[in-house]
Order: structure tokens, then sequence, then C-alpha cells
């Protein structure tokens, strides 16, 4: 099946969905708490509002489902997974690492991703079975098949505070076997990241299918390999997520064992 339309739709959604961003960063006077540390500003409501009403004209069909108002129709095959804003803290402090994520499934199963990053005007896009591409270019992941050679990257929990014991094993455990770790704070990025092969690898517990959707399969598009912890196949819907360039995989799975 050709997903020419599909594609290009979410292309230029993520696009105006960045732009929006952009123009807000720095401009923010409505920041509210869905916890103690998991913000929500108007810049992710007012990006959400445009991608649904843009997704919605082109595919009213559809099913959406989103990080900030939850699910849009139901009973379709097809699964629009948006992240209006991956990065929230980021943006809230004027950080300049946030993206706006859109993968769409098809019968549980993802064939489409995008994810933009305005500040650094990147966009990473692919199909299932076509390759993954930055600014139409095409890449793929790291060569490096040693964790001491691999620049790895993780993400916190918004629970670390209340359970921080596994987080931090785990940390610990890669700390003194990888080269370096970054702690950037947006999953759909360092999936892109290591999809360009940037990281060699990268893993996070707690997450949700809007922030891994479309940067899994960019990884595996490029190369890469998407596990859960314990190297079962990867879907949107598991909570935690290794990625790799399949190179390091079996290592990084074996230090992350508790």
């Amino acid at each position: 099946m050709n997903f020419e339309k599909e594609l290009s739709v979410a292309r230029q959604v993520a696009l105006d969905a960045g732009a929006l961003l952009k123009n807000f960063l720095g401009r923010v006077t409505q920041i509210a708490h869905k916890s103690e540390t998991d913000l929500v500003t108007e810049a992710d409501l007012q990006s959400e509002k445009l991608i649904l009403e843009s997704l919605g004209r082109h595919f009213p069909e559809d099913t959406f489902l989103t990080e900030e108002t939850g699910q849009h129709g139901h009973g379709s095959k097809r699964v629009w997974l948006i992240d209006p804003l991956d990065g929230t803290i980021n943006f809230t402090h004027e950080l300049p690492f946030f993206a706006v994520s859109v993968a769409l499934q098809v019968q549980a199963e993802t064939i489409l991703g995008v994810v933009y990053s305005p500040c650094t005007q990147e966009l990473f896009e692919g199909v299932k079975g076509a390759g993954a591409f930055l600014n139409q270019k095409p890449i793929t992941v790291s060569k490096a098949t040693k964790l001491i050679d691999s620049l790895l990257a993780t993400g916190f929990p918004y629970t670390v505070r209340q359970n921080p014991g596994d987080v931090m094993k785990r940390f610990g455990n890669l700390a003194v076997r990888g080269q370096a770790i970054r702690r950037m704070g947006s999953a759909a990025l360092d999936l892109c990241y290591v999809a360009a092969g940037r990281f060699a690898g990268f893993w996070e517990q707690d997450l949700k299918p809007w922030d891994t959707a479309a940067g899994a399969l960019l990884v595996e598009e490029a190369g890469g390999r998407v596990t859960d912890f314990e190297g079962n196949p990867f879907n949107p819907f598991l909570k935690a997520v290794v990625a790799s360039n399949s190179l390091i995989h079996d290592d990084l799975l074996a230090a992350l064992r508790l």
C-alpha cells in the first residue's frame, strides 16, 4: 500500500506545528502541572489542536490518540499517535531540544513516522520498508560494536522521585560501561538520534505510545533494533524501550538487567 499522501500530510503538519512551537518559545505564560514534574503549556495545546484539525481534514475516518486530549474517534484500523510537544520541560526553560512527533499505525503496526525538531530544523521521517531520512537524506545507525565506544542516551520517568532504585541502578550499570551517557529530555529525538548514528543506544522506562512510535520505526528503518528491556519485540504501547544500532544491543540488554 502506498502511503505518500499520509507522509506528505504528516510532514507538513509537523512543520506547521513546529513553527507554532518556535513562535511560542520564550513567550509561554500558561504552565499547568499534570504532576509535580509533568507540565503542559498553551503551546502543547495549540500544537495539538493544529495537528488534529489538519489530520482530521485529510483523514476524517481515522482514530487519533494524543498526549493532551486522549482518543478522538474509534473503531478505525488506522490510528495516529501524536505528541504535539515532546520535551515540554526543556521548552519551558527555553532549552532548544524538543520536537513534534507523529506516527500512523495500521492494524496495530507502525507504518509511518515523522519527528520534527524546530530549533535545529531537522525533519526525521520514514515509512516502513522504505528507509529513514533526515531532511530527505538517508540515515543509518552507528557502527560502534562495543559499549565503551558508544555514546548512549536515556531519560528518567516522572516517577523517579518516588521510585529511583531501578532507574538509577540501570543508569549506574551503563555509566561504567559506555563511553558516555546523555540525558536530553525528549525520547522522540533520542530515538531519532539513534537512527541518525549520533547515539549508539537509548533506553527509557514508563513512556507513552506517542513518545516512541515514530522514533522506534525510524531506528528500525535506519538498520537498528528496538525491544523492551527483556529483548522482546517492541511496540509503542509497551512502557519500556531499548533502541540501538543492533551491534551493541545484547550488551545493552545485559547491562540493563537488574
